[in-house]
């Protein structure tokens, strides 16, 4: 079987989706070398992805194996979708899989205290003083969120205009470390740490994985501020395209995470 372990390497290297796309098109796609992709099952309940029979291996050659057969199904989707040619820029769930099984089970606390300092300076506590407009509206669409965050796992977060740090509470951030707790899987972990740094909040994204909003509705919250300016000043072709990428990527995070339900 070939061996297909640099092209996701290279490809998945760079955080940015578009730098992503770019390092890809400069290098030839690796040709599609097997006919079936199957879901076998592996030890302890997990399901494995199989190509021709044969398992996946990541990067870091383990075996592509998964706890849920939904999120499985996802992993084979995005193998069997891959015609000519294998373009792991089209394979989000399999990149945020390998990351998971590769890097974050092995630093499973690292990842976790790094969404604890994002949650430290969210976006959704940094608010504008003008103009009367964008003001009205963060306080419209964001408050409802920290009330949420306030009233269910007794998170108080404080605001502060513009952008000088204010530090938050130790007790607002002991409070959500208590609510993140209930996450401490490498996929899990994963799919929140992606979703938090394509919006640049970790509460949205606990908020997605509480099923408090929908990966749509946080979307639109985390752009708040950037489609209010769209709105007056218009945007460019870079702008949009990077923005679509990233809401794949966004999409697919929320998507890993949701299949690890088992309700």
């Amino acid at each position: 079987m070939p061996d297909i372990r640099d092209e996701f390497t290279n490809t998945f290297s760079d955080p940015d989706p578009v730098r992503r796309a770019q390092i890809q098109m400069l290098k030839p796609l690796p040709k599609r070398f097997y006919k079936d992709v199957s879901i076998g099952p592996a030890e302890d309940d997990s399901f494995a992805i199989l190509l021709d029979g044969r398992p996946v291996k990541t990067p870091a050659k383990q075996a592509l194996v998964v706890p849920t057969r939904r999120l499985a199904e996802y992993l084979a989707a995005e193998w069997e979708a891959q015609v000519e040619n294998i373009d792991p820029g089209t394979m989000p769930v399999t990149r945020l899989v390998n990351s998971a099984l590769d890097g974050v089970s092995k630093d499973i606390r690292g990842v976790f205290d790094d969404i604890l300092t994002f949650s430290g300076t969210d976006m959704l506590c940094y608010r504008a003083d003008q103009p009367e407009g964008l003001v009205a509206r963060q306080q419209a669409q964001w408050d409802p969120i920290l009330r949420w965050m306030a009233e269910t796992f007794g998170a108080h977060f404080i605001l502060a205009e513009g952008v000088m740090h204010q530090s938050q509470p130790q007790a607002a951030i002991s409070a959500f470390a208590r609510a993140l707790e209930a996450y401490q899987t490498p996929i899990a972990l994963s799919a929140l740490h992606a979703m938090t740094t394509l919006t640049g909040s970790a509460i949205l994204p606990l908020a997605i994985a509480e099923r408090r909003l929908g990966v749509d509705e946080a979307w639109a919250l985390a752009h708040l501020d950037e489609d209010w300016q769209i709105e007056h000043w218009g945007t460019d072709d870079e702008a949009f395209q990077r923005r679509e990428l990233r809401w794949r990527d966004m999409q697919a995070a929320s998507a890993v995470l949701d299949s690890l339900r088992r309700d």
